[in-house]
């Protein structure tokens, strides 16, 4: 119990309820979580002595000045004077007010030990609260050089300090940021706001008198909402037309200022000399797009320029490393040595080394040209030393790079010279190595700073002058990325890591991809007489052949890095998961052999730990926490063995495991038997031993039974006892059973007849023979299975629906007579057993028992349960391992015991935890799955709920159940009276919103009863128990779920997923104490539009907030108050109980709209001022959450008062569970993917490598540190559209720290379909293309020490990067192989060396794809798998998945994230695409696939196919098939799978009906022209149009690299016509020349085509057919007299083929690019017809493999065996959803 004292409440008020209010005039107000306004409330909250202290201490207003033109009321606070003088809105006072009453109320609950005066603020806590709210204030103060306006002092005693004025600046900084809006996006710029007028609210305090006035000092922005409409309107104004003039985040990046540019302009002191204060509009800051010239203010900081470029200027030091070595090993490699330092002996290898300093300094130079060409145009009158800079090291660079080739030019000239390497020479090799030093002397500074990272972090944080003048060469002054080095051990962390790694990697280039190129380089370059078969340009193309052969080996190079980072990363993942006991409890059977230990494991982790105050924290304490932690893992020691029934430990365990068993049963993942077996039972028929779930002691009995019969004769009872004791589940189950029969035959006995108490005395004998341990010598054991079987027949008259009352007494009377005659060995007569009372003291004609029975009532429910227990325990003969059946029920029940095993912090009291909040952004997603949804079918004639029946099988039956307990007698009651049940029952199994909010208010519900399980004594918890267990625990709440139910109370406690049984036993305390610390916001941007159009989504929000109590809703409301006046308010709305109506809290108004930047990070930012406590979850709505989760939130919490590493963590990274898996066998292969990333992934990215950052929800953020650092996110358009990881992003350069905790989970849905997943992917890899333009990737990869930027770039971009890589291996592969292959150089290679070196590279590099592909992808999934399910069960799935084709689906993925990385980079382009997260059931039409994938796969793959096909033709090392095969399986892979996967994975995809229609539909989008409103999917001219907008966007560089690619094409013509048999071998330039004359000939015949159909087709339609008919004999005439007179060959017209077609599209390409100027020519309109027929090829192509195999039959049969294999296994009969049946 608390030290302070409260007064008891009968029970709390009901949830959602507004307590009675007591003072008249404050009853209209309404409030939020604590009713300030009222503190005579009848409230929960208000009996904390800390929140009547957090609120006096705001009310201590006393001899401030008052401010003038306000009338001043008594009641009036701190927040409300600031109000008045600064011209804050009401709301924002009012919701400041709560939210720091609360901050200060926490707090104080958290002081250990308690102050002396609990009713009074501890000063330390309001200095605790400034100093963290203002800490980046403090440190931008200190950055630009500006004395800090707070005017207390922080070094003297808390006690000498000012609470008030401590109070002061808190509330006005959460004032500022409360009303900020998008500015709270600019963090610094609120500094700069705070800053000024800190300094007013100093003058005010301090008297000051206006110069001007005489009178006492106003603050320069005072009036009604005056802060709004002075400060934030008109630096919200210039934000807003600077993204009005970036065309909708289409215009470059460097044409407009986004937040960051904003921000960083007050990162500089020229603010204050510009902006001023009150805030001169008049300045440039806020001149905005084209406006002004050269007064406005550009890019601040750093220029985002749309380039590749960017990869090398963020990551320069990896490329350097990547191109030295390369240059190193090659000159050693030519030497031919066996082994590197062989050659390295020489002299002349050495100093042919040293040549890498020559390239190290020609890089830097080319380095300082790209920093000049991407951020000129930074450089401004403001900033003459940027440009400085830039020139500067060029100059130096050129000048290095001069200077090393001069210095070696001389060694060689001295060393021919002297004809050996005399002193002279060795002179000058030394005067090489003395200038080689001084260029590396800053990398070996930084080498030390390195070992040393304190110093380090101490210079780079210091705001010295002379540190700057230092710095300023290296890198521009930022306020950010400051100190970021990490502590010492942690830098030997992660080093080791990337040694061993890089160790790896280039022992593995040298000798096998940089030495055995050497061999065949030489005999290439020895090659002198090449017979081209073509015209050749340039003489000694040997070299040229040369750089093909060595392309893709350098871009394997360049890359596998990534290959070796995930072999050591999933090791290092499987060791720290090993390590943090991960995986050790894998099923049901290694649950049985820890459940002993839980109730002990649970008092340890999950329950408060009654501690001295000075012990916490010391050494000893933690070695004894360890000692501990392995006591209870291995089960050592005495207080981990057995457990009584009356311990007030296993009567808590009990009341913590049977809600968690509840909640199982509320979601229906369990059926009410199964809830019986793995429930622990109260102990209600005074058993003497823990009654164990019936689940453990199964099958016990009856092998203590088995015991007993093996047993010797002349054995006592003590051996026997000893060997079932030896079990502990079998020991309880014995006791357990005697106990009950015990209790249930005197129960049925009338206790007021003779058979009552003959039984009595039976059992009394019993009794007597156990206690002086002669019970073998009393009685026979032979006749125990008889005794046995005839109680099981009684039990089971007992368990029946109908009782047979004479069958019981006959069963009775059965049992007595053997117990009385056949049990004992000594055989009394009657009058001896009528003196022990055992047979009727008077003869009766009747039965014993006749008229002695009497059966409880059925109402009686907690008898018939114990009844149904003791019937398991005596009759169930197998081990029951497949209890619960439900696949989920028992990850979630293995997950959870695993947990309470890892290492965990201790919990602190819910009173002493960190409050918190969770933030959901939600738009206009599915709430409920309506009654239609679920009711209407496809075209297959599958409805949602008929899909999800199958799915969940198991689920839907339990439902059912649960319904008939209900009350429900039909099924077809489920579309009427049970609808909502129904609607609730299927949204909790999609990603609906109410799923979401299911989830997390499951917190709300663990930290009530964590809350009573604190206060409550042992009095109360057996008291608690004993009360359940006469309720019956079976009680279900009948409304539970049963949405709009009319019987409902409007009051009752029982909420949504709230209703449990230990609700009866709260005292009052627990809803307050849950409100304080736990507030769940749902920020529905749009519930205000939605409300007004009666919107049904608007109604499913109200019921959702009706039925959780914590639940709030955030929106943005527009209010018209003129013609086009608008003004919009960020509105915070609850559920009032009372009222029984929706009650508006605070209405605070904005700026202007909301949305200037992405949508989802404005949502978050709209609503977090209404976020409480110090932690706040952010959650998106595809997520879901466990109770049993919840119940370790606070430990989670706690994970923030301690250091990981030197800082203590900001980031709270949680494990997540992909919960979509079980969906197809495509969302397996998701989820897969995904789960080995959230969580071997992540593991290894905070430990060892540090670089952990935000990847999306639902990781933990400390509130209070981000709050004044930028929010959950950043926001700017287009830049930012992976918007979460930039939370990370920023919280590693501004000095905090992620951390990963896997000891507790939270669900997340993931995509479905394969049309989902690629939009999945394509966000994300455009989310990549655009970080790696970012600020925030260049500051991270230049202020990250060496090791810790590789293993930033390798998990982020370079990800993406490195897949692009692979890509490109594979096209400069092929490409180069074509090339040789054409120009005949490879035919020269092949008679003048053995081919098998040709072979040999080839089956290399394949070697090298099939690698990259399989390790991407397969190695991290089933090692994680090893760790968490056991390796023969990773392998098991793997193997499935190979022949489910899962190497496809990677295969498709690694495309999808190629095109669009690649294209963002280039063009950008990136957007939001909303996936849709529904089921995918329904058939993709071959249009609609192919409009998705022609561009990113088809076009791709065709191209890749055509390459393989002329190589195949002309190449003569293909004229060995099995050469050939090895040479490019994996490019045929590749191809395959990119054409095939949209129809492998698509329902229905190989139906041959669906083939015909699909077709059909295609050929008619192709030819529909649509007009000005068609849509993409409608018409293809749409759709072409829209797939060329990317060029509309681009840049120059990004057009010109366009065309440089698309002349690719054009290749082909050329290498192919010197193969045709017309050119006869002549290798003449006319021959390319002369083809052109085809090209020009076909396209006049088809322009000719074209116009006569649109002149004669429609009318003379003669006319059209003899111009065709024309065409065809002039034609065929052609050919004829080419046969006759030439070498034409007939083949030649289909070789031509391949030669023409690709150069049609390589013209078609580049007319796109010149839209612009073509568009307004009668070109264009030629462009556009043969663009269509192109389209119509390449449909033609794709769908023929597909029509095929729907042809062929079985191939249908197959592939929904394929897709649909994983739900098989769930039951799903996937037969009867085909058929609709």
């Amino acid at each position: 119990m608390s030290l302070r004292q409260r007064q008891p409440q009968a029970h709390g008020p009901a949830v959602g309820r507004t307590p009675p209010r007591g003072l008249p005039d404050a009853e209209e107000e309404t409030f939020n979580i604590i009713p300030i306004h009222n503190l005579l409330a009848d409230h929960p909250s208000l009996r904390y002595p800390e929140v009547r202290a957090a609120a006096a201490a705001l009310r201590a207003v006393g001899d401030l000045r008052k401010p003038p033109f306000v009338a001043w009321r008594d009641g009036m606070d701190l927040l409300d004077w600031l109000g008045a003088f600064f011209g804050f809105q009401r709301d924002n006072v009012r919701n400041q007010r709560e939210h720091l009453v609360l901050l200060l109320a926490n707090d104080q609950m958290r002081i250990t030990p308690p102050p002396d005066n609990i009713d009074a603020l501890d000063p330390a806590i309001v200095r605790r609260l400034r100093r963290k709210l203002l800490s980046n204030y403090t440190s931008w103060c200190n950055y630009l050089g500006r004395k800090s306006n707070v005017w207390i002092s922080d070094r003297g005693p808390v006690s000498d300090a000012d609470p008030r004025r401590n109070l002061l600046y808190a509330s006005l900084y959460l004032l500022i940021w409360g009303e900020s809006a998008n500015l709270r996006f600019v963090p610094e710029c609120l500094c700069y706001i705070f800053h000024h007028m800190a300094m007013e609210l100093n003058r005010i305090l301090e008297d000051y008198i206006d110069e001007n006035t005489g009178r006492p000092v106003l603050p320069s922005v005072s009036g009604e909402n005056a802060f709004l409409h002075r400060v934030v309107v008109p630096i919200y104004s210039i934000i807003k037309a600077e993204v009005e003039s970036s065309r909708n985040g289409t215009a470059p990046h460097s044409a407009w200022r986004n937040y960051d540019d904003i921000n960083e302009y007050f990162w500089s002191r020229r603010c204050f000399d510009k902006l001023k204060w009150p805030l001169d509009l008049s300045s440039n800051f806020f001149v905005a797009g084209g406006g002004g010239g050269h007064r406005k203010v550009g890019k601040t900081g750093f220029v985002e320029q749309r380039s590749f470029w960017n990869v090398l200027r963020s990551f320069d030091r990896l490329w350097i490393m990547h191109v030295l070595f390369l240059q190193a090993a090659i000159i050693i490699a030519m030497e031919g040595t066996t082994y590197p330092w062989e050659a390295l002996r020489k002299r002349e290898v050495q100093v042919r080394v040293l040549t890498i300093f020559i390239t190290w300094a020609g890089i830097r130079f080319v380095q300082s040209l790209l920093d000049a060409g991407m951020q000129y145009s930074l450089i401004s009158r403001e900033t003459p030393w940027t440009g400085v800079r830039m020139v500067l090291k060029s100059t130096v660079a050129a000048a290095w790079t001069l200077a090393f080739s001069i210095l070696y030019r001389r060694i060689w000239s001295r060393k021919d010279q002297d004809r050996g390497w005399s002193a002279a020479a060795n002179r000058r090799l030394v005067n090489f190595l003395e200038a080689g030093f001084v260029f590396i002397l800053p990398e070996l500074l930084a080498l030390a700073l390195f070992v040393i990272p304190w110093v380090r972090n101490f210079l780079e944080k210091t705001n010295w002058k002379i540190l700057y003048g230092l710095t300023w060469w290296f890198q521009s002054r930022t306020f950010v990325g400051r100190g970021l080095r990490e502590g010492i051990v942690d830098n030997i962390k992660y080093t080791l890591f990337w040694v061993m790694v890089l160790a790896a990697k280039f022992s593995f280039s040298y000798f096998l991809q940089v030495k055995p190129m050497i061999k065949p380089t030489k005999a290439l370059l020895e090659i002198r007489d090449i017979k081209y078969r073509w015209h050749e340009f340039f003489s000694n193309t040997g070299r040229f052949a040369i750089g093909l052969l060595w392309t893709p080996v350098v871009l394997i190079y360049l890359m596998d890095v990534q290959i070796w980072y995930s072999i050591f990363s999933s090791m290092v993942g499987a060791l720290v998961g090993l390590f943090s006991h991960l995986g050790e409890i894998r099923n049901i059977s290694q649950l049985r052999l820890r459940f002993q230990f839980f109730a002990s494991a649970i008092q340890f982790n999950l329950m408060p730990k009654e501690q001295l105050f000075r012990t916490r924290g010391t050494l000893r304490n933690k070695f004894n926490d360890v000692v501990h932690r392995l006591k209870l893992r291995y089960g050592l020691g005495r207080p981990y063995r057995k457990m009584d029934s009356n311990q007030v430990e296993a009567n808590r365990f009990a009341l913590i495991w049977n809600e968690i068993i509840t909640t199982f049963r509320e979601e229906d993942i369990i059926s009410d038997r199964e809830m019986e077996l793995l429930e622990l039972s109260p102990n209600s028929w005074n058993i003497r031993v823990i009654r164990w779930p019936s689940l453990l002691i199964c099958n016990e009995l009856l092998l203590a039974l088995s015991q007993a019969q093996a047993m010797e004769l002349d054995k006592s009872d003590k051996v026997l006892w000893r060997k079932i004791c030896k079990n502990e589940y079998r020991r309880c189950a014995v006791i357990e059973a005697y106990d009950s029969i015990k209790h249930l035959l005197l129960e049925i006995i009338n206790d007021r007849t003779e058979e009552h108490a003959i039984v009595y005395n039976l059992f009394e004998e019993i009794d007597q023979a156990l206690q002086i341990e002669k019970f073998m010598q009393t009685y026979r054991r032979d006749v125990l299975p008889n005794v046995h079987a005839k109680l099981i027949s009684l039990v089971d008259l007992l368990t029946k629906p109908k009782k047979d009352l004479t069958k019981v007494v006959n069963a009775l009377q059965t049992l007595y007579d053997i117990v009385i005659r056949d049990f004992p060995k000594v055989k009394r007569n009657v009058e001896q057993l009528r003196q022990d009372g055992l047979v009727p003291q008077r003869t009766t004609s009747g039965l014993l028992f006749e008229n002695a029975v009497e059966l409880p009532d059925e109402e009686n429910t907690n008898f018939y349960r114990q009844v149904r227990r003791l019937r398991t325990i005596l009759t169930s003969r197998d081990s029951m391992i497949n209890v619960p059946v439900n696949l989920e029920a028992r990850r979630r029940i293995a997950f959870f015991s695993n947990s309470l095993f890892m290492n965990m912090p201790h919990a602190p009291q819910v009173e002493k935890m960190l409050a918190f909040s969770v933030l959901t952004p939600y738009y206009s997603e599915d709430v409920l799955y309506s009654k239609e949804q679920l009711r209407t079918e496809n075209e297959d004639g599958i409805s949602i709920l008929f899909y999800l029946q199958k799915i969940y099988d198991d689920e839907w039956e339990n439902f059912i159940e649960r319904m008939r307990r209900n009350g429900m007698v039909k099924e077809n009651e489920l579309w009427s009276e049970r609808l909502r049940d129904l609607r609730l029952w299927a949204s909790n199994r999609g990603q609906t919103l109410s799923r979401t909010v299911r989830g997390m208010m499951y917190y709300y519900k663990a930290l009530k009863m964590l809350a009573f399980l604190d206060s409550a004594s042992e009095m109360d918890i057996r008291e608690g128990s004993r009360e359940l267990a006469a309720v019956g625990s079976m009680r279900h709440d009948s409304s539970f779920d049963g949405l709009g139910s009319s019987a409902r109370s409007p009051s009752s406690r029982s909420m949504s997923r709230t209703s449990s049984s230990i609700n009866l036993l709260f005292k009052g305390h627990e809803y307050g104490t849950a409100l304080m610390k736990y507030t769940y916001v749902v920020a529905c941007q749009i519930y205000g539009t939605q409300k007004a159009k009666k919107d049904p989504h608007a109604d499913e929000i109200l019921y959702l907030m009706k039925n959780n109590e914590a639940l709030r809703v955030a929106y943005v409301d527009e209010v018209h108050t003129g013609r086009d006046e608008v003004e919009y308010y960020s509105v915070l709305v609850r559920y009032d109980q009372e009222l029984q109506k929706e009650v508006e809290i605070y209405r605070i108004r904005l700026p202007g709209p909301l949305k200037l930047g992405e949508g989802k990070p404005e949502n978050q930012n709209h609503a977090i001022i209404f976020t409480r406590g110090e932690a706040v979850q952010t959650i998106d709505m595809n997520q879901d959450n466990y109770f049993e989760e919840a119940l370790k939130m606070r430990n989670l919490l706690e994970e923030f008062h301690s250091y990981h590493g030197i800082r203590k963590p900001t980031i709270l990274g949680v494990r997540e569970h992909i919960f979509t898996g079980s969906v197809s066998s495509l969302a397996w292969f998701m989820s897969a993917q995904e789960t080995s990333f959230v969580t071997l992934g992540q593991r290894v990215l905070a430990n060892p490598l540090k670089v952990r950052m935000h990847y999306g929800h639902p990781d933990v953020f400390d509130r209070l540190w981000f709050l004044s650092r930028g929010g959950l996110s950043k926001a700017s358009r287009v830049i930012n559209i992976s918007e979460d990881i930039f939370a990370g992003f920023n919280c590693t350069l501004r000095g905090g720290n992620v951390t990963h905790h896997e000891y507790i989970q939270v669900g997340k849905g993931r995509d479905v379909g394969l049309n989902q997943i690629s939009m999945f992917e394509a966000k994300v890899a455009s989310g990549n293309g655009e970080q790696v333009l970012s600020r925030d990737v260049y500051r991270l990869g230049h202020r990250l020490d060496f090791f810790r930027m590789l293993s930033f770039f390798y998990t982020t971009v370079g990800f993406f990067f490195n897949t692009m890589m692979v890509v490109l291996t594979v096209y400069a592969f092929i490409w180069g192989r074509l090339y040789l292959a054409l120009s005949g150089i490879e035919d020269t290679i092949v008679n003048a060396t053995n081919s098998s070196n040709n072979a040999a590279l080839g089956t290399i590099l394949n070697q090298q794809f099939i690698i990259q592909l399989g390790l991407f992808t397969a190695l991290p999934m089933i090692v994680e798998n090893s760790l968490e399910h056991g390796f023969l069960p990773a392998i098991w799935d793997f193997l499935t998945m190979q022949l489910q084709l899962a190497s496809v689906f990677y295969t498709f993925s690694m495309g999808t994230r190629t095109h669009f990385f690649g294209r963002t980079i280039l063009h950008g382009g990136a957007k939001y695409r909303a996936t849709g997260r529904g089921f995918v059931v329904q058939h993709k039409s071959f249009a609609e696939n192919y409009r998705l994938y022609a561009r990113s796969h088809f076009v791709k793959a065709i191209e890749l196919g055509v390459i393989l096909t002329v190589y195949a033709s002309y190449s003569p090392v293909a004229k060995s098939t099995l050469v050939y095969v090895v040479m490019t399986i994996s490019s045929w892979f590749l191809v395959v799978s990119w054409i095939m996967a949209p129809f492998i994975f698509n329902p229905s995809g190989f139906d041959w009906l669906k083939t015909v229609y699909d077709f059909d539909e295609f050929m008619n989008w192709i030819w529909y022209r649509g007009g000005v409103f068609a849509k993409a999917d409608q018409s293809w001219e749409t759709w072409w149009y829209e797939e060329q907008d990317h060029l509309r966007t681009t840049g120059l560089w990004g057009k010109i690299l366009e065309i440089i690619l698309d002349l690719r094409y054009f290749f082909f013509q050329y290498g192919i016509v010197y193969q045709l048999g017309i050119s006869n071998g002549n290798t003449s330039i006319a021959v390319y020349l002369l083809s052109w004359i085809y090209v020009v000939v076909a396209l006049a015949l088809f322009m000719i085509i074209v116009h006569a159909r649109d002149k004669y087709a429609a009318k003379e339609h003669i006319y059209y057919r003899a111009v065709q008919f024309f065409i065809i004999c002039l034609s065929i005439l052609v050919i004829i007299i080419l046969l006759r007179f030439t070498s034409f060959k007939f083949i030649d017209i289909l070789t031509s083929l391949l030669a023409f077609i690709p150069t049609g599209w390589g013209m078609l390409s580049i007319a796109q690019v010149f839209r612009p100027v073509l568009q307004s020519t009668m070109v264009w309109g030629i462009v556009v017809s043969v663009a269509r027929l192109y389209d119509i090829l390449f449909g033609v192509i794709v769908m023929a493999p597909v029509a095929l195999l729907s042809w062929l039959p079985g191939f249908q049969s197959m592939q929904t065996r394929i897709l649909f294999n994983e739900a098989f296994s769930r039951g799903l009969q996937i037969s009867r959803i085909l058929t609709g049946k």
